[in-house]
């Protein structure tokens, strides 16, 4: 019976291993998203120091749109924005943006410096729109569709490769559909 309790931490151990070993092999980009076929969260955002248009929820209804939350202070979205340029001048879907917790003037600097691919950008200096949103950091990209549900939430820099494997081929089917 002794033996058998000397045993009992290496057996914890193997079992912690293996929990530990299969999170591992999990993709931490792929992170569950409530709001998959839901509508978009109602919110009213007043515009960016400098814009004069702020963004809604009805913004966001009547054609297929990419929602990207960024920030001026995220070095991520720094990479990911000459794609958001990029996807812009293709004319292939449009990009709204919520700017997340900037100080103010600081979105509309940076925007000025690297160039505006958005249609519209709403100023979230609260947090309180990536929160119902279930944003976890910056910057993250949701793809809508025309009837204002969300249908897919990319989170990390859109790259060339999410662009034309990921988010391409599901804008094109929302478009057809």
């Amino acid at each position: 019976m002794n033996r058998f309790f000397a045993f009992i931490p290496l057996i914890a151990f193997a079992g912690m291993a293996v929990y530990f070993w299969m999170g591992l092999r999990q993709d931490p980009s792929a992170i569950p998203s409530q709001l998959i076929d839901e509508p978009v969260p109602v919110f009213e955002l007043e515009p960016i120091r400098g814009f004069d248009q702020g963004l809604s929820h009805a913004d966001l209804e009547g054609e297929v749109v990419l929602l990207n939350f960024f920030g001026s202070w995220c070095p991520p979205c720094l990479i990911e924005h000459p794609m958001l340029m990029q996807i812009a001048r293709s004319g292939e879907v449009p990009i709204y943006a919520i700017d997340w917790k900037d100080e103010p003037g600081a979105g509309a600097a940076w925007l000025e410096r690297h160039g505006n691919p958005f249609v519209r950008i709403g100023d979230d200096q609260s947090g309180r729109t990536a929160i119902d949103f279930g944003v976890t950091g910056a910057p993250e990209t949701f793809v809508i569709d025309r009837e204002g549900r969300v249908r897919y939430r990319h989170v990390g820099v859109i790259t060339e490769e999410v662009w034309q494997e990921t988010l391409l081929p599901m804008v094109e089917a929302l478009k057809r559909s």
